[in-house]
């Protein structure tokens, strides 16, 4: 038997250097089917990775100037992070680009009783739309919580919704997102001079969490992947 609170605090020193925190627990219901572990043996509880503003930035950059270049450079370097504190502390990662698709936005909805914004993004009261889930590490035992307590929707009592209206193109609306009127408008003048040069404009327009907004480096890369032709 683990002891987790032990296991839960190594796993976030290996992490911290990297710019990586432990943002959720879920513990699996006696008769819920998690995902299967790598070993055969059912997931009992997953521990949701990921970042808070601009922390992985840093260390992602510095991977990167150091490793070939590849198309997704972001999720490789979070595989090449996670991978092994997975194997040191006898537990199966699962990325939320890597087939079988596991379920990570209802893993953070139930980990911090998160909602989601009308741009699809999930928002968090403190860090707002500011945040990723990167991985999960899942194991065979129930672990401690380890992200923050579940808090109200800022949703619910933001009465102007500034995302709703300083996107460019009208793309976003309650309860649709329109990717394609948005990456069309990306490929214009407009849009590389507007959202492609300084981050969605409807994402930067929430007042939540604006003391975590994303580096402009960061930023850039995030809406060139956005822009990227599928």
């Amino acid at each position: 038997m683990k002891d987790g609170k032990q296991l839960i605090e190594k796993v976030r020193a290996v992490l911290e250097p990297h710019g990586l925190f432990l943002r959720g627990t879920v513990n699996m219901e006696p008769a819920e089917a998690g995902p299967d572990l790598a070993d055969g043996q059912p997931c009992r509880s997953v521990v949701l990775i990921g970042n808070v503003g601009s922390s992985i930035w840093p260390a992602f950059q510095s991977w990167r100037k150091q490793s070939p270049r590849t198309d997704h450079p972001l999720d490789d370097w979070t595989k090449a992070v996670v991978r092994p504190v997975a194997a040191a502390f006898q537990a199966t990662p699962f990325f939320p680009s890597d087939p079988p698709w596991q379920p990570f936005q209802q893993w953070a909805m139930r980990a911090e009783g998160l909602k989601s914004s009308p741009l699809g993004i999930l928002i968090h009261p403190q860090f707002g739309l500011w945040h990723g889930y990167r991985a999960a590490l899942a194991f065979d035992c129930p672990m401690p919580q380890t992200g923050s307590e579940p808090a109200a929707h800022p949703c619910d009592t933001c009465l102007d919704k500034p995302c709703l209206s300083n996107c460019p193109v009208d793309a976003v609306a309650p309860e649709h997102f329109d990717v394609s009127a948005c990456r069309t408008h990306l490929a214009t003048p407009e849009g590389e001079g507007g959202c492609m040069a300084a981050g969605c404009l409807a994402r930067g327009a929430c007042p939540v969490g604006a003391s975590y907004r994303y580096q402009h480096e960061q930023l850039q890369f995030h809406m060139a992947a956005l822009w990227r032709p599928l």
